[in-house]
């Protein structure tokens, strides 16, 4: 009867699964058998590139043996296996990754599943790795060829197939060369690879393939060789994509080799891109092997949303992809958004949960623009001000005509202060300017937008003339005579001067904040030096800011008031308010003004009265080290009980009183200016090896970020890399590109060897080289 039935085919065949997503926590791994039998070879070639799991910088668990704590020791990635030991975060045991993938190829061995499969954790028989590897002959011995045969190009079936001679040979190094050369310049300088029309006939094949023709119109050796076949010419953009995937992963590589097993900090931010996708940009801060400071981007991340809890997954999962470790974080710095900084659910407190010594800093710079937008929003007088100069930038930029004739203006302007003598000639000087429109979220726009406002006010009051004139729209005829009556007013001279002359307190902090070698104690210091000259601003430049105001109305031929007179509002007439004109500039404008500044100053830092940061204040090296306090240094160890155990902790109190008399004797640090030239002058003298402790501590504070500008910067460069032209990149070659655009100092010291050495093992190829 059984001919008479159809048989029931199992649908469990397993699917096939993205390389990019394998888990590398030997504790996720499902076994090599159950995936698929096409894409088997495919997974084991890219676990053998990515190489065993070592999260080096973790902090191993300790596990009571006997009457001893025991844990495993981070040198036995190299003294037993470098190339096959592997550690899993979550289960706290090692594993050996040439068994996992070729256990159950290879014959028996004593011991063989507790490395593949259980995991072993007998910390007190470290000799058990070598006894694992065994003999020649040993399983795991076998298992390791199986790995190298299977990277190694030369053992494949293809290309026993394909028997290349040694000058084929040397035509693909030199075609791929070629094109790996062309990859760099289209990724260094943000350029797109792909044209619209890449046919042999077309007179623009964009800029790759027409790069490489300029490239073999120019290159000899490259023009006489003979033609390769179809397949194997290295144009293609699936070889395209390759090359970029090789150039990031040797640029991540080259920067997590310099983090190494160190401390570092995280800097996060999210922002959506060209194609309404949320893409996530993390910035490693780290303090380099010279002693110098660095932030270093290392990725783009895209999040199906942008809950605290999604973001938290996007990092472990990015952490566990390249080895890092949430227990070496020692800093977080991100946007004041409460899915970033929630106090219980934001991505700051799930990261603390994990790691308290993972240390918060509100985005400097981004409290800075909060405290010139909460000014602008409470004083009346300049929200008024501000309200009127937006409803100007309608009037003046709403056409491309209008600022056209605002620019002519300018243009004649300059020219006419030229020949007068005002302005001087050189290169670079004196050009074409635009009036840009201040924004809420856009750093230093405010003060962009007055500095061009005060250049081009002459030009401006004739575009508004032009308007009222020849305008046919009624509409905007009443708001350009409404601003050209303002605009001739004392009261929006003297705002213009007022706010031109806070903001560029705040302007310079700003730039100074974004620098990516900025550390915590200067940029404490450099909020307290604005706040302190806004402070001697109130209470002395009134009177030199009226002189200021006099002089551009007498310029520009507004009318002066006069200071002695009772004030008079010009929007209530009637209204008496038995004070002077000086008295209300001073007191209602001026002082209030200044004293809502310095407010928000005190309410925006408040992490500047912090005990941490305090404690922190004793490193710096101001005339002779004065502010030293080993007490202080003492109390900010505390602060990070899993860098200094009780031992480290005595040792640094004698390391303290030998180090201070050491630098304080030393003429090198006598003009040190700040923390972060401390750390590398004390790498230059050697200092961090006799006061390793001290060095250790220093970097801690180090690495705290001040402010996420880097992050911004790369989304600044995902606009540049995806247009709406190239809005449908896959997030991997985006990544690539990206990657390559901002790091373009570890780009350059990537060689073609290497890149050429990573392609090769990508995946089987014809062309050997």
């Amino acid at each position: 009867m059984e001919r008479f039935y159809k048989p029931i085919i199992s649908s469990s065949e397993p699917s096939f699964v993205d390389l990019d997503k394998l888990p590398r926590d030997p504790a996720d791994r499902k076994r090599i058998l159950d995936y698929h039998p096409d894409q088997r070879d495919e997974i084991m070639r890219k676990y053998c590139i990515n190489g065993p799991f070592q999260p080096r910088g973790h902090d191993f668990q300790k596990r009571m043996i006997g009457t001893k704590e025991r844990r495993f020791i981070r040198t036995w990635f190299d003294k037993y296996g470098g190339n096959w030991l592997e550690y899993s975060v979550k289960l706290e045991r090692a594993f050996c990754l040439c068994c996992y993938l070729f256990a159950d190829y290879v014959g028996n061995q004593g011991g063989r599943d507790v490395f593949s499969k259980e995991g072993f954790n007998c910390w007190n028989k470290p000799d058990r790795f070598d006894t694992h590897v065994g003999e020649v002959g040993s399983a795991h011995n076998k298992a390791l060829k199986k790995c190298e045969d299977l990277i190694n190009q030369n053992q494949s079936i293809a290309t026993a197939l394909h028997k290349q001679d040694d000058i084929v040979k040397r035509a693909n190094r030199i075609r791929l060369n070629a094109t790996i050369n062309a990859c760099r310049f289209c990724l260094k300088n943000a350029l797109p690879f792909r044209g619209h029309d890449e046919s042999k006939t077309s007179i623009c094949k964009g800029n790759f393939l027409e790069l490489m023709d300029l490239i073999l119109s120019h290159d000899k050796e490259l023009s006489e060789l003979p033609k390769a076949a179809g397949n194997n010419q290295y144009l293609s953009p699936t070889i395209q994509k390759d090359i970029a995937n090789c150039f990031e992963e040797e640029v991540l590589n080259s920067i997590f080799k310099e983090v190494g097993d160190d401390v570092f900090s995280l800097l996060v931010d999210e922002s959506s891109d060209v194609s309404k996708k949320e893409q996530m940009a993390i910035v490693l801060r780290y303090v380099d092997t010279h002693g110098l400071v660095k932030e270093r981007f290392v990725g783009l991340v895209h999040v199906m949303e942008t809950t605290s809890l999604a973001l938290k997954n996007a990092v472990d999962t990015f952490f566990a992809k390249y080895g890092l470790s949430i227990k070496k974080l020692r800093g977080q710095g991100y946007d004041g958004a409460n899915n970033m900084r929630g106090e219980f659910n934001g991505l700051k407190a799930k990261i603390l949960q994990e790691n308290s010594s993972t240390y918060y800093v509100h985005c400097f710079a981004h409290q800075l623009q909060l405290v010139v937008v909460a000014v602008a929003k409470k004083h009346l007088g300049v929200v008024n001000f501000f309200d009127s100069l937006c409803i100007l930038m309608n009037v003046v930029c709403s056409s491309c005509k209008r600022t056209g004739i605002l620019q002519k203006n300018d243009k004649e302007r300059m020219q006419d202060e030229i020949r007068s003598g005002i302005l001087g000639t050189g290169s670079g000087l004196n050009q074409e300017l635009s009036f840009v429109r201040p924004g809420d979220t856009r750093w230093n726009s405010h003060y962009r937008t007055l500095t061009r406002l005060i250049d081009m006010f002459s030009s401006i009051v004739k575009v508004l003339e032009y308007v009222q004139e020849e305008c046919d729209n009624s509409s905007s005829q009443n708001q350009a005579l409404s601003m050209s009556n303002y605009l001739s007013s004392f009261e929006f001279v003297f705002y213009l001067h007022l706010m031109y002359e806070i903001l560029g307190f705040t302007n310079s902090l700003s730039e100074a904040l974004q620098r990516k070698d900025q550390d915590i104690l200067e940029a404490v210091k450099l909020v307290g030096t604005a706040r302190r000259k806004m402070q001697k601003c109130r209470e002395e430049g009134f009177h030199p800011l009226l002189k200021k105001v006099h002089s551009f109305c007498e310029s520009h031929d507004i009318q002066i008031l006069d200071m002695e007179k009772e004030y008079v509002n010009d929007r209530a007439k009637r209204k008496r308010y038995n004070i002077t004109t000086e008295h209300y500039y001073k007191f209602d404008c001026f002082n209030t003004v200044l004293d809502m500044e310095i407010q928000e100053f005190g309410d925006r830092f408040n992490e500047i009265n912090t005990e941490l940061l305090q404690n922190m204040s004793a490193f710096i090296p101001y005339d002779s080290f004065s502010n030293f306090d080993a007490s202080k240094l003492m109390r900010l160890c505390e602060f990070y009980p899993h860098d200094f155990d009780k031992g480290e902790k005595m040792a640094l109190a004698h390391q303290l009183d030998l180090y201070v008399d050491s630098v304080q004797n030393d003429v090198k640090f006598d003009d040190l200016k700040g923390i972060a030239d401390l750390a590398r002058m004390m790498v230059e003298t050697r200092k961090h090896v006799s006061f390793p402790l001290v060095y250790r501590l220093l970097k801690l504070v180090l690495v705290l970020p001040v402010a996420t500008a880097s992050v911004e910067r790369c989304f600044s460069a995902v606009k540049i890399v995806k247009t709406n032209l190239r809005n449908r990149m896959g997030e991997d070659f985006l990544n690539a590109c990206v990657v390559c655009t901002v790091e373009k100092e570890a780009l350059e010291s990537v060689t073609n060897e290497a890149v050429i050495d990573r392609f090769q093992k990508m995946k089987t190829r014809r062309g050997q080289l």
